[in-house]
């Protein structure tokens, strides 16, 4: 990949996670209350002893925005450079063996999303603790990012921020499997028929050639489907990586006897120290196989909302820039 093809997307991968993250944050902030255990003390549990109003649940539902707009940019940049990459690198060399392009597709998004996770991972550990701050009269003010990174400080500080990449792994890995190979074949089934009933060469059905809105539609619903699905069968890998996360920033609780999330009170120590598999053994324990798949509707609601958004925007963008780019060569011969 040139400087310059690279150079765009970055800018349309960076210019797609801004769109997507403002428009959909506050879905994921429910979504992970819901699948936290403060949550399911205080709002989903009628024995709970600490009476929190559920209005509570609805408040600073852009908390944490601030940290995902500063590294979900670098990371989309990141995921994209690299998928390109892989795809060219695994579509030339597995030609030769006859590699499907399903399996192209899937290795390619495995590795760029094992790349971008090392980016953010730390942000979601913030976010994800900042999305879990009760907001006290007064403080509003104040970024509840650099609040939950406080928060999260001390000894060990860099081990907390890199808590749950595993999980995340986990999840993004089968995720971005499921999705990119669906997406793919669904917007070139889509492009294909699209050509095929298009008459009098106009080239309205083209891919190459068709227009901005056309190619955002159809890329986004492509995504949009694929997305959905992918974020249903992936949500037990989700709950846990949220806890895991959370797990982070309420071992700092117990240190300072902090009593600021939703609940007042953190979370056990149970299983604290553990990984994936004991905090999924955890979450079943707790609410049986079905807590595995908490908060799996508002997931795949956001995701496929987000995913044709981000993907959608992500190509109106780069095939904005590259004809710009190509009008200027074009101009100047």
């Amino acid at each position: 990949m040139s400087g310059g093809s690279n150079r765009d997307v970055l800018l349309a991968g960076a210019a797609a996670a801004f769109t997507v993250d403002l428009l959909i944050y506050p879905l994921d902030t429910l979504k992970t209350r819901k699948q936290s255990q403060d949550f399911l003390r205080t709002f989903a549990d009628p024995a709970a002893k600490t009476k929190v109003p559920s209005t509570q649940l609805f408040r600073g539902l852009y908390q944490g925005i601030g940290i995902v707009i500063v590294a979900t940019l670098p990371a989309a940049g990141t995921f994209f450079s690299v998928y390109e990459s892989a795809k060219s690198f695994f579509g030339r060399h597995g030609a030769g063996i006859g590699l499907p392009q399903p399996v192209v597709h899937s290795a390619a998004s495995a590795v760029a999303e094992m790349a971008s996770c090392v980016v953010l991972t730390p942000a979601e550990v913030i976010k994800q603790n900042a999305q879990m701050i009760s907001r006290r009269q007064g403080s509003e003010g104040k970024s509840t990012s650099i609040e939950a990174l406080r928060h999260l400080g001390g000894p060990g500080v860099g081990r907390k921020l890199l808590s749950g990449y595993t999980a995340m792994v986990a999840r993004n890995l089968p995720f971005t499997a499921i999705q990119f190979p669906i997406f793919e074949y669904a917007r070139t089934a889509i492009w294909s028929r699209r050509s095929g009933t298009t008459k009098g060469g106009t080239g309205l059905g083209s891919r190459e050639n068709g227009s901005l809105l056309e190619t955002g539609v159809i890329t986004g619903t492509s995504a949009g489907l694929a997305g959905s699905f992918a974020a249903v069968i992936t949500t037990p890998m989700d709950v846990v990586k949220t806890r895991m996360m959370l797990m982070a920033g309420e071992e700092q609780d117990l240190k300072q006897g902090a009593h600021d999330r939703h609940s007042g009170s953190p979370e056990n120590s149970h299983g604290r120290h553990h990984g994936g598999l004991s905090v999924a053994r955890q979450v079943i324990k707790e609410r049986g196989i079905p807590g595995l798949f908490r908060g799996s509707v508002l997931r795949a609601v956001w995701t496929a909302v987000g995913s044709g958004l981000y993907l959608g925007m992500y190509e109106v963008s780069k095939v904005w820039l590259t004809r710009g780019k190509d009008a200027d060569d074009q101009s100047f011969p």
